[in-house]
């Protein structure tokens, strides 16, 4: 099986490392042109040159303003915006009586408020092309909850009921909206846990390992494919079986 996204423009938000970087990556390997896009410009554009036809973009995902004027950019620069991969979002992690006001609206503005701007952005011109593929980065966390992150996981299972709603809305133009469910990955922040915490980790994971970027990479180039052209609105969890 061979997923060719060949004249199709890919729009990643946060793809300037870890799992977005390697979506950028992936895509780009299937023939789509990318977009790479991070808070910062010069960054973006530093991984973008290490991609086949990529551009890099600098935008807070945050913002309307800026969200518009990245989506036009875009569409100017390649012609179309075909996919876009909400994956930008960060961390404040802390117990739910100690989260400060201030870093519950920054997670929730980061993961939640951005990727609605952004499908609310590019949604027109797919709908005018009657074709597009929304795929939306979530997390076990936002299905399950995690003690010490109830901003994080509120905007990941917020994410899940935007990924449904859309998909709702959207049918009708053939634009497809999905969510990826992401478990425990092989990420800078894993990487400096200690490893009695990682052991700790695996063992609740029936396959014993930490996933890569890449496996999630390659599910979102399947989610983008004509090879899952009869998928919406599901949320497709790659966790090694950890919350089945």
């Amino acid at each position: 099986m061979k997923i060719d996204l060949t004249g199709k423009t890919a729009l990643v938000t946060g793809s300037t490392r870890g799992i977005g970087r390697a979506i950028a990556d992936t895509l780009a390997t299937c023939g789509a042109r990318v977009a790479v896009v991070g808070r910062d410009k010069a960054k973006a554009d530093a991984v973008a040159a290490e991609i086949a036809n990529a551009r890099g973009f600098g935008c807070d995902v945050s913002a309307p303003a800026d969200v518009l004027r990245l989506v036009e950019n875009v569409e100017k620069e390649f012609g179309s915006l075909d996919i876009l991969v909400n994956n930008a979002g960060i961390t404040k992690d802390n117990l739910m009586l100690r989260i400060k006001d201030d870093d519950w609206d920054a997670v929730i503005d980061s993961n939640l408020r951005s990727a609605f701007l952004a499908i609310r952005a590019s949604s027109r011109g797919m709908m005018k092309r009657r074709w597009g593929r929304i795929i939306n980065i979530s997390s076990v966390v936002g299905l399950t909850g995690n003690k010490g992150q109830t901003n994080y996981a509120a905007s990941k299972a917020g994410l899940i009921g935007l990924t449904k709603s859309v998909a709702k809305e959207l049918a009708s133009r053939n634009i497809l909206c999905n969510a990826i469910a992401p478990g425990f990955i092989e990420t800078d922040m894993t990487a400096a846990m200690p490893e009695e915490a990682r052991t700790a980790m695996m063992a609740q994971i029936p396959l014993a390992r930490l996933g890569a970027p890449a496996d999630i990479a390659w599910t979102t180039a399947f989610l983008c494919s004509e090879y899952a052209s009869y998928i919406t609105g599901q949320v497709l969890v790659v966790d090694g079986g950890l919350v089945m």
